[in-house]
């Protein structure tokens, strides 16, 4: 999307358009990608002033970070790689298995687990804390305790009703008529479902991919809930720690800042192609 077209600036020609053009396209990538270059500069930063905004490093150094490591701040940052890099596999997983049971079949009670997807979206973490909490401490029929495990940060975020609504949606513009054909040709069902649907769906894929990656990696609270030591933290609840520590410094602080935001930037880079065209998809068909 052009942003002239999307601000009326598109019809606007002469000398001071393109000033305003350029005021306005340099004001905005200042306002969005001030506060990441400011942590970024700071972060490798010796001497750091709150107060003033550089482009340079003063002192260029990577003592910031050789602090963070000394605080376990790369353990923690394992501990989030771990959680989610196994929490979205199964939540594609989930969530695509899910879609094609509610977008290609036809079954009693249908409404009622869309309808039961939409409250799980609708209540805030704070309500669910408690009850998630004895769950985990006592697994149903299983009868395990996950406090204190990975598993207990990874089986909750297994299933998220944003992913699956998404990924049903997009499921059920794909034509019935690819299944029919392939049915034909003699496919079975399982067949069908991993050479045809899923390839199709690789949009939708990278949309709810890069939504996944970042409500699991920002997760605080399920995290908190599990956590029994510190050698299980995740990076958000180390981050917590550090800003009470007064031992720490600010340099530390954010050395550890950026390497908590620098996984959301590359997990988007990653999937932005599949990202935009699921974005673009679902707005053509909507």
């Amino acid at each position: 999307m052009r942003f002239d077209s999307a601000l009326g600036l598109g019809a606007r020609k002469g000398p001071a358009a393109t000033a305003g053009k350029v005021l306005l396209y340099s004001a905005m990538v200042l306002v969005f990608t001030g506060p990441l270059v400011g942590l970024l500069v700071s972060a490798f930063s010796r001497t750091i002033d709150p107060t003033s905004f550089s482009l340079w490093p003063d002192d260029l150094t990577l003592e910031n970070f050789v602090q963070a490591g000394e605080k376990n701040v790369y353990l923690y940052l394992f501990n989030s790689f771990v959680v989610v890099g196994f929490g979205l596999l199964l939540q594609l997983l989930v969530s695509v298995f899910a879609a094609y049971s509610l977008a290609r079949k036809r079954f009693r009670g249908m409404t009622v687990v869309m309808l039961l997807m939409l409250a799980t979206m609708m209540l805030p973490e704070e309500i669910i804390a408690i009850p998630l909490s004895l769950v985990l401490a006592d697994l149903p029929v299983l009868h395990l305790n996950l406090i204190g495990t990975y598993a207990g940060m990874i089986l909750p975020v297994g299933a998220w009703g944003f992913s699956i609504l998404v990924m049903t949606e997009f499921m059920k513009e794909v034509p019935v008529e690819l299944e029919e054909a392939a049915r034909i040709d003699g496919a079975g069902e399982l067949r069908i479902f991993a050479t045809i649907i899923v390839p199709l769906c690789r949009p939708a894929l990278g949309v709810i991919g890069v939504f996944g990656f970042t409500m699991i990696w920002d997760q605080y609270l399920l995290p908190l809930i599990v956590s029994t030591d510190s050698s299980t933290w995740t990076l958000p609840i180390a981050l917590r720690s550090l800003r009470s520590d007064e031992e720490v410094g600010i340099g530390v602080l954010l050395a550890a800042s950026l390497l908590a935001l620098l996984p959301s930037i590359i997990a988007f880079l990653a999937f932005q192609r599949q990202f935009m065209r699921g974005l673009t998809s679902g707005a053509i068909k909507g």
